[in-house]
């Protein structure tokens, strides 16, 4: 197709070319060569100029196309959807927001091909106009357009920018492996790129939360890029904020022995509510906070040991716990204060746990591994759209900079040159 020529002018010209075309043929074509215009002229707006345009509002280049199959009434029609250079586009009339939609349906009409979904599948298959059934043929395509989407998007190269800090955690969900319904560990990896947003790293799923595991989706992520901070380069990944698992933090100095850790204060006082009971629990964290109230580390660290102090005689087992963790749960001070909100606890990773559990609890059980990464993948990739393309950063540009300065300065001890604890 030259410059100046649109889809619809080219099947005008194979028309006039071949009078003696099939009717539905030249139906699939229209409607084809109707969509692809459109998709064109959206992509033309974003980017702020057509194909080879010279232009002062371009903001982009093409980077190729991808194919994508949509079935229509008139049958299935290939579409070309571009590819640009920075940022991501996905066209408006293909519903962009309903990848996640398409990903969970792909994983229940799977598990309702292969005979091992729950009864409440069944009943979504039924409600989804699935009454007489649904090929396998059917649910490899869809499954198969989903997953190389997920797969590019999972194993895309790290190595654009630098990653200052990084989250890790976990949740489980129940997968049927070799007849059995077993519990998966799927881990998901967020970080903060040094221009102060948000990216969905990486996911694997796997059978525990073991330190082998932990350190191959670890080593996983720096193979695609994920820099290490080092004396010669420290601007790599400088803390990494987690629970106390012992999986995580063996994994971090293994993989990434640059950076320090922070444990979640969140999860600390899960911790302490385990140990005294919900009730007894309320008054005490409502004390330790007091702790994360303080606004300068000298004062922060000063609250800590009395909070700790005042804990030794009424709740000695608790005042243990703080003496232990107190290098790990205050790591965060030495990094600028404006980001100290965002780094001490897994809030983030924590709420993006919660929507993939929001999802699978549709699936119930899912019928393989293949079929957990398909799904929580998609979930991840529309979250991590919103968080790359919005207005707003996780991290101001100018606490960023600060941060730079801070690691930069050799003259100073570096912030994340904080010890982990065995």
């Amino acid at each position: 197709m030259t410059q100046n020529q649109s889809a619809l002018s080219t099947l005008l010209t194979e028309l006039l070319d071949d009078p003696d075309m099939a009717h539905d043929q030249v139906f699939r074509r229209l409607l084809q060569a109707g969509l692809q215009d459109l998709i064109d002229a959206e992509a033309t707006a974003k980017i702020g100029a057509g194909r080879y345009e010279r232009s002062s509002a371009r903001t982009t280049r093409r980077n190729g196309s991808r194919s994508k199959t949509l079935e229509t009434p008139a049958g299935e029609v290939n579409l070309e959807i571009p590819k640009l250079r920075q940022g991501s586009f996905f066209p408006a009339l293909l519903h962009p927001r309903r990848r996640v939609d398409k990903a969970l349906y792909a994983v229940v009409a799977q598990a309702w091909v292969d005979g091992v979904s729950t009864r409440k599948v069944d009943q979504l298959m039924h409600a989804l106009g699935n009454e007489s059934g649904i090929s396998k043929a059917t649910v490899s395509r869809v499954c198969a357009d989903i997953d190389q989407t997920v797969t590019e998007f999972l194993t895309r190269p790290l190595d654009h920018t630098w990653f200052p800090y990084l989250y890790l955690d976990a949740t489980f969900l129940d997968v049927r492996l070799h007849g059995r319904v077993v519990s998966q560990a799927v881990v998901v990896a967020t970080g903060v790129s040094g221009q102060g947003r948000r990216e969905i790293l990486g996911m694997s799923v796997g059978d525990t939360e073991s330190t082998d595991f932990w350190t191959q989706f670890l080593r996983s992520l720096r193979d695609r890029g994920l820099k290490v901070s080092t004396e010669t380069d420290p601007l790599g990944v400088v803390l990494v904020t987690s629970d106390a698992h012992g999986g995580i933090r063996n994994a971090v100095k293994a993989i990434l022995p640059g950076a320090g850790w922070q444990r979640c204060r969140v999860h600390f006082a899960r911790n302490v509510t385990q140990k005294l009971g919900s009730r007894a629990a309320k008054p005490v964290n409502a004390l330790i906070s007091a702790v994360f109230a303080q606004t300068t580390p000298h004062a922060l660290k000063a609250q800590y040991r009395q909070v700790a102090e005042s804990l030794a005689g009424p709740f000695p087992e608790i005042a243990k716990m703080m003496d232990a963790a107190e290098p790990d749960l205050t790591a965060f001070t030495g990094f600028p204060p404006e980001h100290w909100v965002k780094i001490w606890s897994n809030n983030p990773i924590e709420r993006l746990n919660r929507e993939i559990k929001r999802r699978s609890d549709v699936v119930q059980i899912f019928p393989d591994r293949e079929s957990v990464t398909r799904l929580v993948g998609a979930v991840l990739q529309e979250q991590h759209e919103e968080w790359q393309y919005g207005e707003r950063r996780y991290l101001s540009e100018t606490s960023m900079r600060r941060l730079v300065d801070a690691l930069t300065n050799t003259d100073e001890p570096q912030p994340h040159a904080l010890p982990l604890t065995a």
